[in-house]
């Protein structure tokens, strides 16, 4: 499966830049919506990906989650990940029917709270009232 559609790629890029050009500019890099989430079907991995550095392609930005009750904000490579297999062999997927309804801090907060990536509305709608009250 290919990792990301062309408006996905064209969407991580151009949040990629805007991040890079915040902090170019000594401000506050923004808060992107995921894009993409990528899982792995055989194992307990999954990654919320909201950009691809403009300056190094194939290194993205997101939560990354691999299965070990502990998800974190971090850089992943997209080498890797299109290397990855499951125990049962399998590639990385794309959820296809993912679509993100709040910020990356939003699912990173749940995800924190709850030991995995979390897209259930009711818990995101949860930690989403921790962000504005915290």
């Amino acid at each position: 499966m290919i990792l990301f559609t062309k408006p996905q790629l064209a969407k991580l890029l151009a949040n990629g830049t805007a991040t890079a050009a915040a902090l170019a500019a000594g401000r506050e890099p923004p808060d992107h919506k995921p894009v993409v989430k990528l899982f792995t079907p055989d194992a307990a991995a999954t990654w919320l990906l909201t950009e691809i550095d403009p300056d190094e392609p194939d290194i993205a930005f997101g939560l990354c989650d691999l299965g070990m009750e502990c998800a974190e904000l971090g850089s992943v490579s997209l080498a890797e990940l299109r290397a990855l297999r499951g125990r049962l062999g399998l590639p990385v997927e794309r959820d296809r029917h993912f679509e993100a309804t709040h910020p990356l801090s939003v699912y990173a907060r749940a995800g924190m709270e709850h030991g995995a990536i979390v897209t259930d509305p009711k818990r995101l709608d949860q930690a989403a009232a921790a962000e504005e009250v915290g």
